[in-house]
């Protein structure tokens, strides 16, 4: 990929997770560069979910530690994270189904708004001012994401690659620096496929998003990613480029398979 790729702006660094006696993840440790798109693959139970939840602060590793920007968090809740840049969407759709494509992007934007509650509820002078701004702000973000026929449509009408395409949007909506993308193309027809992978990489190049993604179609992570982590039940087993992890003995005999 001929991407400007910058400085580590995520480490992770010897991560473990366990639930009681089960070994979620083990001793995992990988970093992720300022600009690029960065893969996580692995067969189901690999650990995947796991890693970004550790990231977004869902989890609290037992040991290890992830830094972002040279700034260690330690017991951070989701919240606290998404101040720091950091968006995520999930594979399993948490959208308001009953609200429109419209107010489910703006709810990504509750984090940048300044005024109290009581304004925004009585449409007070800056409150609505502010409304304004965001709406805009979400306005461009549908443009971007050729949603605009939809965009008053309740979101549980919506095809499920339409509704992947809002999540993305409503993601997007944080203006983060950093976007984890669960499975963004679980489900999908080809077609619905070529769009997402398409909207990866203009949020990659127009908004100099950095991008984790965890990916089950091979043919997509080795298009559109600069580097692969590889795990597999809880370890990690390879890590480079798509062309290091398509040849890494290790990596076929576990997840990808003679054929490849």
């Amino acid at each position: 990929m001929s991407r400007n790729v910058g400085n580590v702006v995520l480490d992770v660094k010897g991560i473990s997770l366990s639930f009681g006696g089960v070994k979620a993840l083990t001793n995992i440790s990988f970093d992720v560069r300022e600009g690029e798109v960065r893969a996580i693959i692995g067969p189901n139970g690999a650990g995947k979910s796991s890693m970004l939840n550790c990231i977004n602060g869902v989890y609290r590793p037992q040991q290890g530690e992830i830094t972002l920007r040279g700034q260690h968090f330690h017991a951070m809740n989701p919240r606290q994270v998404a101040e720091m840049g950091i968006a995520r969407t999930f594979q399993n759709l948490a959208l308001f189904k009953g609200m429109s494509v419209l107010d489910n992007i703006m709810t990504g934007r509750n984090l940048r708004m300044k005024t109290g509650l009581l304004a925004q509820a009585l449409h007070l002078g800056p409150a609505r001012r502010e409304e304004l701004a965001h709406r805009e702000r979400v306005e461009r973000i549908i443009d971007f994401l050729e949603i605009q026929a939809w965009r008053k449509t309740p979101v549980g009408r919506l095809p499920y690659g339409l509704q992947k395409r809002v999540d993305l949007g409503r993601a997007l909506a944080m203006e983060p620096r950093l976007l984890l993308l669960d499975e963004p193309m679980a489900g999908m027809n080809l077609e619905e496929k070529q769009d997402m992978c398409r909207f990866i990489l203009d949020v990659n190049d127009e908004f100099g998003t950095t991008i984790v993604l965890i990916e089950h179609d091979m043919g997509v992570v080795m298009d559109i990613c600069d580097r692969v982590v590889v795990l597999d039940y809880g370890k990690k087993i390879g890590d480079g480029t798509p062309d290091d992890v398509r040849t890494n003995p290790e990596v076929i005999a576990a997840y990808l398979g003679a054929g490849h």
